[in-house]
């Protein structure tokens, strides 16, 4: 007989691509079960209406009011767009269930900030200093335990990684600059003209440049993390991707740091991390590890030039995975004192 789990999640938008991979991530959890799916769509019919890869799963799509939802289940996973999470976290809170939410609407502590970023005022502000913000690199120990969790957004991830070892050292002040390119399925499952096949499968363009809504989780994160007088200068592309993000930053560092003395820094922070690794003979790149929980993390520094010279520091990542779902499975393992390694250890597909 096969050996009961002790705890049951719920997810609660659970048709959208996050949604999927959250789903998938727990069907072959050694420790939590996947107690319900609730959405607003496919009411009623199979898990496979919305995913074909789950056909055969048994379970439906249930409308469900955020109570009904959670109740029996020891987290909650949020796979809802921005802006809709915060209308059902207070019933959520008050259910005191655990919860793990993947959209922005929890990530930032500033309330001002949230508006700016997502252009209208946060409803409930009086609920974001209850969050920690899920880069487990960054928070590990405040999230063992946590209650209420805020995932890293996908291009957010990225570029916290990238960046995270000189913000550390006490490199990281001033301005940044970054580009990151990410694939479709970060626009989400609803199909519209930006992310319509026939223009964007042989088309590269930047869209909200300098203004992705990301940009501030991404500065309070850093600064959390010892970066100073930060000022981060950000163009997201769109590219022919299913999958991934690959993110470039460039950065200003004393000359006495050289690329070997970049890339000791770089191997040590990541030493012991899970999901994180320095490739020894490449740079990172997104075929490495789509499909998969792990980022890829490298560096390449130029010639000194008036005491300085330039690092440019790269990430790759599946932006679906540790980018998004992958990373929320992360933190529910963390959240309920699993081994954070979970139902993430597959390496992904290659070719990808």
């Amino acid at each position: 007989m096969a050996k009961a789990r002790p705890y049951k999640a719920a997810v609660i938008g659970g048709t959208g691509y996050g949604g999927a991979e959250m789903i998938r991530r727990l069907l072959v959890h050694p420790e939590v079960a996947l107690l319900r799916v609730a959405a607003v769509d496919h009411v009623g019919e199979p898990l496979a209406a919305a995913h074909p890869s789950l056909e055969g799963v048994p379970g439906v799509y249930e409308n469900l009011p955020p109570r009904e939802a959670a109740a029996g289940a020891d987290v909650v996973l949020l796979g809802l767009p921005h802006k809709v999470s915060a209308t059902l976290m207070p019933e959520l809170v008050a259910a005191g269930v655990r919860v793990v939410d993947m959209s922005g609407d929890f990530r930032l502590k500033d309330a001002a900030a949230y508006a700016r970023a997502y252009g209208q005022a946060h409803p409930h502000p009086e609920l974001l200093e209850r969050f920690v913000y899920g880069l487990p690199e960054l928070n590990r120990e405040r999230l063992r335990g946590a209650r209420l969790v805020a995932s890293p957004g996908c291009f957010a991830t990225s570029i916290e990684l990238a960046l995270l070892p000189l913000a550390r050292a006490g490199l990281l002040e001033g301005v940044v600059h970054v580009q990151g390119i990410t694939g479709s399925s970060g626009s989400g499952i609803a199909p519209s003209a930006g992310t319509h096949h026939p223009v964007r499968a042989a088309n590269l363009k930047t869209y909200k440049p300098l203004e992705h809504q990301h940009v501030p989780e991404i500065a309070e994160a850093l600064l959390q993390a010892g970066a100073r007088d930060l000022a981060l200068r950000f163009v997201p592309v769109s590219a022919p991707l299913g999958r991934g993000i690959l993110s470039t930053c460039f950065v200003e560092v004393p000359e006495a740091w050289t690329e070997e003395r970049l890339r000791r820094l770089y191997q040590e922070t990541y030493a012991g991390e899970p999901f994180v690794r320095v490739p020894a003979r490449r740079l990172p790149e997104v075929a490495a590890v789509s499909g998969s929980n792990y980022a890829e993390v490298g560096l390449a520094a130029g010639p000194a030039l008036g005491g300085r010279r330039t690092a440019t520091l790269f990430c790759a990542l599946d932006n679906l995975v540790k980018g998004g779902a992958g990373q929320a499975i992360e933190n529910m393992n963390l959240v309920l004192g699993l081994d954070e390694t979970l139902s993430l250890e597959d390496r992904g597909p290659w070719p990808p």
